[in-house]
């Protein structure tokens, strides 16, 4: 395991990614959640074949991936669904993020986490970064991004933990409202400085 991990989260289209590559072009090993999360439902992965056992055959493609959106559609209006899938998923990508995290060299490492706290992902890190933008620009940048209507959108951030509870479990934060991207790498170099000094401690 990593001596000292980040976690890093925020909300959707909070831009997560960015602030991630960041820290990448710094030399930083980033573990992304989102990653091993898509990579535990592959084609001819135990997972797979668990959900489509359960959910039936349509739920893949006609190449036998996983049709992400309907699952999308079929555990968005139905809590029992998204419990059946949560208790399947969770503790195979939490299994793998802690195996990611063991190979991680360098000072300190990064694990990028939408649900960090939902999952209590938190428990595992030393300290937790939250990216930080308005409702509005969320629903702004995710409409254009992924395609999808502002009622997904909202349902999503309504799934997720309030802004305000996110913002008082974080440790720093990075304000990444602004279309220039600049102020945020300049914030990125220096927790970078800041993370590697605890890290030494």
């Amino acid at each position: 395991m990593a001596n000292y991990i980040v976690g890093l989260t925020g909300g959707i289209g909070s831009g997560k990614t960015t602030i991630s590559r960041f820290f990448e072009q710094l030399g930083v090993t980033v573990v992304d959640a989102d990653i091993i999360a898509r990579e535990v439902v592959a084609k001819g992965k135990p997972a797979l074949e668990k959900i489509a056992q359960h959910f039936g055959k349509e739920i893949l493609l006609e190449n036998g991936e996983l049709n992400r959106a309907l699952l999308r559609e079929k555990i968005f209006h139905d809590a029992q669904e998204k419990a059946w899938l949560n208790q399947l998923m969770h503790p195979i990508i939490r299994q793998d993020i802690l195996a990611a995290l063991t190979q991680c060299s360098g000072d300190y490492c990064i694990l990028s986490a939408p649900l960090l706290f939902e999952n209590k992902l938190n428990e595992i890190t030393n300290r937790n970064l939250v990216i930080d933008v308005s409702p509005a620009s969320q629903i702004a940048r995710t409409t254009k991004r992924d395609s999808v209507n502002q009622q997904q959108v909202e349902a999503i951030i309504a799934s997720q933990i309030s802004r305000e509870q996110r913002l008082s479990l974080a440790d720093d934060i990075i304000e990444n409202e602004s279309a220039d991207l600049s102020q945020a790498k300049q914030q990125v170099v220096q927790l970078n400085a800041k993370y590697q000094n605890l890290a030494a401690k």
